[in-house]
């Protein structure tokens, strides 16, 4: 197994856009750089103003854009100037996880008991998709090709403290 060199602290987030790893770490403003083949550095990586605890990160093939989020919002990162900015203000939350659908970015809060969709192309929510009360906290959620979600989560109709993976209504 490689080991990736300059990691600062505990990877948050990973994402890959051709042959290019990008990785976040906790409490980093620094978006570091790979070769997806031999994982040797490239360059400085990508320095953030701002950021301050990246929890995710996920990377656009459409439009060659990383997005990341913050404690406090979800940064929008050029992969090819390098240029950046807040991109959306969100809840407090040092759990947010995202992921790319057809439709945009899908957002998940540990602290919301809610999936939300928001377009990539001018940032206004597309979607809420509410949880079941037994969901007590949300940990990641997907789009599939047909439309629906899934999601991994704390809590279930039988145990608080069960973690499943579901379809929300």
């Amino acid at each position: 197994m490689s080991r990736v060199a300059g990691v600062l602290g505990d990877v948050t987030g990973l994402t890959h856009l051709h042959n290019v790893v990008y990785v976040v770490c906790e409490q980093s403003s620094i978006i570091l750089m790979y070769t997806a083949d031999t994982l040797s550095p490239l360059g400085e990586g990508i320095h953030v103003q701002g950021m301050k605890d990246p929890s995710d990160i996920v990377a656009s093939h459409r439009d060659r854009q990383l997005y990341v989020a913050d404690w406090d919002c979800i940064w929008r990162v050029s992969v090819d100037g390098h240029s950046y900015m807040k991109w959306l203000t969100t809840e407090s939350s040092a759990h947010t996880k995202l992921s790319l659908t057809s439709r945009g970015l899908l957002v998940t809060s540990a602290e919301s008991r809610s999936l939300r969709q928001y377009r990539t192309s001018d940032q206004q929510l597309v979607r809420v998709v509410e949880m079941a009360g037994s969901v007590k906290s949300l940990y990641h959620g997907i789009a599939t090709t047909r439309g629906t979600f899934v999601v991994s989560h704390r809590g279930t109709p039988h145990d608080d403290w069960h973690h499943a993976v579901s379809h929300p209504p």
